[in-house]
């Protein structure tokens, strides 16, 4: 009697962890692998955490992790890395769990265009690349600044810890497959 409840109950939890998704990647353990910075703790947290540890500054570098405050629609806050400079108010970044893609969050995407829509170009406001809609994302997200891993601290951005995506690795484009992403949003 005992041992049929056992493998009943070890069923039950079988079936259930097979239907759990695979663990998402998070932006924190990405960026801290990314860029070098050795911060711990939800996104929000890095700015405050940086400061006597890392170089901190408004404007971005090659490198050096972007710190997203936190706000209602997104309250651990983000983190990214800085890919590229494209101009004074243009950059790409390489960050984690930001769009879905083909339905599931916790992604990897590298080389996302980030605007800065902030009224003095400073930085403290910006637009992010969204996949569901194929362009800048529709929500302004306030930024704290840049922490810079430095060469005392890192691979200052020169490091690739993940590997990219099958998604990227298939020359997934924007408007690819964005069918299905929409329709895992309903």
């Amino acid at each position: 009697m005992l041992n049929r409840r056992f493998l009943g109950a070890f069923a039950l939890c079988a079936s259930l962890l097979a239907s759990v998704p695979a663990a998402a990647l998070q932006c924190v353990p990405f960026a801290r692998a990314e860029s070098g910075v050795e911060i711990r703790g939800n996104a929000k947290t890095w700015w405050a955490q940086a400061a006597g540890e890392y170089d901190r500054g408004q404007e971005p570098r090659k490198g050096a992790v972007m710190a997203f405050a936190g706000t209602r629609g997104m309250p651990l806050g983000h983190v990214a890395v800085v890919k590229k400079i494209i101009s004074d108010r243009e950059i790409l970044i390489d960050h984690a769990n930001w769009s879905p893609i083909n339905g599931r969050r916790g992604q990897i995407e590298r080389n996302v265009r980030v605007v800065d829509v902030s009224d003095k170009g400073d930085w403290s406001l910006v637009r992010v690349w969204y996949a569901p809609i194929g362009d800048l994302g529709l929500r302004a997200n306030p930024v704290q600044g840049f922490i810079y891993a430095g060469d005392d601290h890192g691979a200052g951005g020169s490091h690739k810890a993940f590997e990219d995506p099958v998604w990227a690795q298939n020359d997934w484009k924007p408007g690819n497959g964005l069918d299905l992403v929409a329709a895992s949003l309903r």
